[in-house]
């Protein structure tokens, strides 16, 4: 088991699902869901090995960097490849339920591949291949995004992909002069060569640039609620709590390891813009009159609080950060999933007309309930023990106006939670006939909204893994 290539496992399993499900579309359903349950494995191994033996490097084909690839698996990428285990199994449980043959027969190729892409992107030690890696991911989101058909998710599906095509361009540049300056796209490499020169600041400035308008910072984010709420619930759930996180995980990967920011006025930018996502997506979130908007507008907001670490840059704001991720990713997919639920059960999301949700439909309230203790940041939940780690380190550094910014964006989330709930309560002023929701997808909610909160009951060890190969600890003291 210690020589098992777990780390191209996890890549391998889903390329081979993705070939299976468009070969034997009938069989789709049951190959894809093996499938997830092999890569879930595959990652548990993975686990076990960095756990055992440290940070894991795999020269693919015998030839590793400068010449060839390789794959890296750290703390931080291995708790990336859990959550993202995690939230596709939910995922792929959920979908075996929503979608009718038709669809779901072109649904597990997509979103297997997907996955491939996303478990590729957290491994990768180079650059180039994070580019790759984006561009894989950002074809198959938008493909996944038109699978609802008709003209809202055509267009939201459409300006996705020229956002997305835009961002890697912007980040291709970067990764060009990178290479020009330096003769190597390996990220270890680039991180024992990169000096500070206006090439290296240009190459910065284009592929954060790139980075920051696939995550949807602030105010780049005008293309994420049209498309997260257009596309079928389950590509809802995943671009919210996967997509747009890897972008962000790919921009916190080069700030740790070869950006040259320590005094840089950037992290204070990228400070300040975290805070106005916060309170920009909160505000427009209260607005809403559906549900899905509502979370689309509440991960703009989310968003936001992941960027509040880079001006404090400390081991403490880099571990809140990651940990707010984590359990944003848990939280968000739940909130989602419970909004499609309550969708195929009345055949609307509008907020005002929810009708007796609570009554009806138990668990889905529950997991949105949950999901939403998380996202306020409410003990026992991840989000308590993120939101707990950030408001820590902006008092050690002085910086005590960070914590101004997480108290009032928990105060606004819990209006606009307790806001869905309230209307779940009671009547509609028109009742409606409801259809019955698939027992999968009310469970498959309610796992992932419990999992955010347990997360909170297991900080240790989270906090742990993420010191595997991580440098916090040489972040902090620059």
């Amino acid at each position: 088991m210690q020589d098992i290539p777990w780390g191209v496992l996890v890549i391998l399993l889903p390329v081979i699902g993705t070939l299976a499900c468009f070969l034997c579309p009938w069989r789709s359903v049951p190959l894809g869901l093996t499938t997830a349950l092999a890569v879930v494995v595959c990652v548990a191994g993975l686990g076990w090995q960095v756990v055992e033996q440290g940070a894991q490097r795999y020269a693919i084909g015998g030839w590793g960097a400068p010449l060839g690839i390789d794959l890296y698996a750290d703390g931080l990428s291995l708790l990336m490849l859990m959550v993202t285990a995690v939230v596709g199994l939910g995922i792929s449980v959920y979908s075996t339920s929503y979608f009718k043959p038709g669809r779901s027969a072109i649904f597990w190729p997509l979103w297997l591949f997907l996955w491939a892409a996303l478990n590729a992107l957290f491994l990768s030690a180079d650059i180039f291949n994070l580019y790759v890696t984006l561009e894989l991911l950002g074809l198959a989101a938008v493909a996944l995004v038109a699978l609802a058909g008709g003209a809202d998710a055509l267009t939201g599906a459409m300006r996705y992909l020229l956002v997305s095509l835009l961002g890697s361009l912007s980040y291709l540049l970067g990764v060009a002069l990178l290479y020009h300056s330096f003769g190597s796209v390996d990220i270890a490499i680039l991180a024992q060569r990169m000096e500070a020169s206006p090439t290296v600041w240009a190459a910065i400035g284009l592929m954060s640039a790139g980075l920051l308008l696939k995550t949807a910072l602030f105010p780049l984010h005008f293309w994420l609620p049209p498309a997260h709420a257009s596309a079928p619930t389950p590509v809802s759930a995943l671009l919210s709590a996967l997509v747009v996180k890897a972008s962000f995980y790919v921009l916190l990967r080069l700030w740790l390891e070869i950006f040259p920011l320590a005094n840089s006025a950037l992290g204070q930018l990228l400070g300040l813009l975290g805070v106005v996502a916060v309170l920009w997506g909160g505000l427009l979130a209260l607005r809403q009159t559906r549900l899905k908007m509502l979370i689309a507008y509440s991960t703009v907001m989310q968003l936001g609080y992941l960027f509040l670490a880079f001006p404090l840059a400390t081991a403490i704001a880099w571990q809140g950060s990651l940990y707010l991720l984590l359990s944003h990713a848990l939280a968000k997919a739940a909130m989602f999933m419970a909004a499609g639920n309550i969708l195929y059960f009345g055949g609307h999301d509008r907020i005002a007309d929810l009708d007796r949700v609570a009554q009806r439909l138990p668990l889905t309230l529950a997991a949105f309930g949950l999901a939403g203790v998380s996202s306020m940041g409410l003990p026992p939940s991840g989000g308590f023990i993120a939101k707990w780690l950030l408001l820590e380190a902006s008092v050690r550094s002085g910086q005590w106006w960070w914590a101004i910014i997480l108290i009032l964006g928990g105060l606004m989330t819990a209006a606009y939670i307790l806001k869905v709930v309230g209307y779940a309560f009671t009547q509609a002023q028109v009742t409606h006939e409801a259809g019955a929701v698939p027992a999968p997808m009310e469970w498959a909610a309610l796992a992932l909204a419990l999992a955010a909160v347990l997360l909170g009951l297991f900080a240790p060890w989270p906090l742990a893994l993420m010191e595997i190969g991580l440098p916090f600890g040489v972040e902090a003291e620059r």
